[in-house]
């Protein structure tokens, strides 16, 4: 023999009965398995491999003259893993697949906040009183124009000049902020 040629193949007795129960009992089986795991064909066909490894290891099983088929033994065999199978789906947590991953929102956790929140805080105290003072009572207690131009006793239109001159200082102090202040 030379190196490139392959030894011929071997097979044994099991491998020719399981042969024989995937070709007589392996589409009953697949449909069973199919309607119970909900149409899931992967799963299906998972769930048929793992019956027909049973049968592979139990042959005493399959051989037994008690019946006359071994189809309902391995249909319920197959039963009983899909079962175990979708009980142990339900234990866990559900699985997510990438492309809802993709679409879910990113939201900023706890410490990203916090450190936000002190640099725009550091940032404000950089202001000018007036500016400031502006800032704080449209953008951080929701006043409006109007309600700021009177609690402070300015004309509106000075409060929006203050309150766009503070925005405008703020983006060139908090570079990495800017597309949030706009």
């Amino acid at each position: 023999m030379t190196a490139g040629t392959a030894l011929p193949r071997v097979t044994t007795t099991a491998e020719h009965e399981l042969a024989a129960l995937q070709r007589e009992h392996g589409r009953p089986l697949f449909a069973l398995l199919l309607r119970l795991c909900d149409g899931d064909r992967q799963r299906a066909e998972d769930l048929l491999q793992e019956t027909l490894v049973r049968a592979w290891q139990h042959p005493e099983a399959l051989r037994a003259d008690a019946f006359a088929s071994v189809r309902p033994w391995l249909l319920t065999v197959a039963r009983r893993l899909a079962i175990d199978a979708r009980r142990a789906r339900q234990a866990r947590p559900p699985e997510v697949g990438d492309a809802i991953l993709e679409n879910t929102r990113v939201i900023a956790d706890h410490a990203e906040r916090a450190a936000a929140t002190l640099d725009v805080r550091e940032a404000v105290k950089t202001l000018t009183p007036q500016h400031r003072e502006v800032l704080v009572l449209v953008y951080f207690q929701g006043a409006s124009v109007a309600e700021a131009a009177e609690t402070l006793g300015i004309p509106p239109g000075t409060v929006k000049s203050r309150a766009y001159y503070a925005l405008r200082a703020l983006r060139r102090v908090l570079p990495g902020y800017a597309a949030d202040l706009r």
